[in-house]
């Protein structure tokens, strides 16, 4: 396998405050990597620096062998890493199909997306193509606003990949979706991303999506990565334990037992 994303040494402070620091990690093409800790951890933090909405304090970022430390987030989604949002970023009063059709124009930077959207066939053929990926096309002239949170996140995400990025970066995925839908939501979204080949990354505080999609965990606290471990490894962490998943977690698993 092939490293695309590496980072060394990453630091962000706000102040005397210390947000991450000590950030080494390296991912390789195709891996599903999962983000966890508890709230104010720093998972956050980490995404919005490598992903250009913030200025780390120290440290490096390379992406596909190339530095993207100080490039605005622009210029590194135009690369291919990109990424998508806890509260959906959508085009709410547009309908779901002009919402892609938009994310198109923006990534083909020709700006017919954000003008004067040309519906032509081949476009349309790929709008829909993408649309079915992420099982929104029966939806497709239905207003954003409309939708349900999840059918949101889905086409939030269906815009974020419109560029078949090379790495994606999810910030909670499921946040705010009913237990009995998150499930087949992230079934959806694993499977896209599989398709097209799209190594991963997510935040997420459901430790049986974890399980369920993740091959390698990053946990971090106060900053830190704390571990960095195949999955199955991660859970029965001493400190992930104690720092995210809690004693309650290890006394149900004990019980399970």
């Amino acid at each position: 396998m092939t490293s695309i994303f590496a980072v060394r040494d990453l630091e962000k402070s706000f102040g005397g405050v210390v947000a991450a620091k000590n950030i080494t990690v390296t991912v390789e093409a195709g891996e599903t990597v999962g983000i966890i800790g508890a709230n104010g951890a720093g998972k956050t933090t980490f995404v919005n620096m490598v992903t250009g909405h913030l200025s780390p304090s120290a440290g490096t970022i390379e992406f596909l062998g190339k530095s993207i430390l100080g490039l605005p987030a622009r210029e590194i989604t135009a690369l291919g890493l990109c990424r998508s949002f806890q509260v959906p970023q959508v085009f709410l009063s547009e309908p779901v199909f002009d919402n892609v059709l938009m994310a198109y124009g923006i990534a083909e930077e020709s700006g017919f997306g954000m003008l004067n959207p040309l519906h032509n066939s081949e476009r349309e053929g790929r709008v829909c193509d993408h649309l079915e990926r992420y099982q929104l096309l029966e939806h497709r002239n239905v207003p954003a606003s409309a939708l349900p949170q999840g059918m949101r996140k889905l086409l939030d995400i269906a815009m974020a990949t419109v560029r078949k990025p090379q790495l994606l970066m999810l910030d909670e995925p499921t946040s705010g979706i009913s237990v009995e839908e998150k499930f087949d939501l992230m079934e959806i979204i694993m499977t896209a991303l599989k398709e097209e080949q799209t190594t991963v990354m997510f935040i997420e505080h459901d430790m049986e999506i974890v399980q369920r999609h993740v091959e390698r965990v990053l946990a971090f606290s106060q900053g830190e990565i704390i571990c960095d471990a195949p999955t199955a490894e991660a859970m029965v962490d001493e400190k992930v334990i104690e720092f995210v998943l809690g004693k309650e977690y290890r006394a149900g698993t004990h019980a399970d037992a």
